[in-house]
């Protein structure tokens, strides 16, 4: 058993049930995905899922992270990030046998999208149906203009960087 907590740096912390920090994920994309607020996993917990006060979802791999969770050195791999939402995105949860992403936030919209991918279906209350086989077309929410991110192998996460903006300057 692994615990999960989120924080305002959006950063994620992966616990023992001891009380030992196991793993610290950064994010790997420039673009801040702001402060998380809700965190969840699939049933067979392979994927880890965040989403931000900025709108965005986050996926990692955690699977193999955890078959050897004593190695502190493994990887835990993100996979894509998407922005869903233009505001918070309160609630999240993964559907395994159709692998999809159902996400709700505060501007009152559950919207669906594919968990591979960020592809996005459309909302609940459209008068279509959802097409869930056809990820081909890439067609994003209309409040919402940012493309998903797939995050290749070799990409490195984000360092910490400690920025001092006020210098003493002597010659001014």
């Amino acid at each position: 058993p692994v615990l999960a907590s989120a924080y305002e740096t959006g950063c994620i912390r992966l616990w023992s049930i001891q009380g030992n920090l196991m793993k610290e994920l950064l994010p790997f994309s420039k673009d801040p995905s702001g402060p998380l607020t809700v965190l969840c996993t699939d049933i067979s917990t392979k994927l880890l899922l965040a989403g931000s006060k900025e709108g965005y979802v986050i996926c990692w791999n955690i699977a193999s992270f955890l078959e050897e969770s004593r190695n502190k050195k493994k990887q835990v791999k993100e996979k894509v990030c998407w922005r869903a939402h233009n505001t918070e995105v309160v609630d999240l949860f993964h559907e395994e046998k159709k692998n999809v992403v159902v996400t709700a936030s505060t501007d009152g919209s559950v919207r669906i999208w594919h968990a591979e991918n960020g592809y996005y279906f459309g909302y609940f209350g459209q008068s279509r149906k959802f097409e869930l086989s056809d990820t081909s077309r890439l067609i994003l929410p209309s409040d919402v203009n940012n493309f998903t991110a797939i995050i290749k192998e070799e990409s490195k996460p984000m360092e910490k960087k400690v920025e001092y903006p006020l210098m003493l300057d002597k010659d001014k």
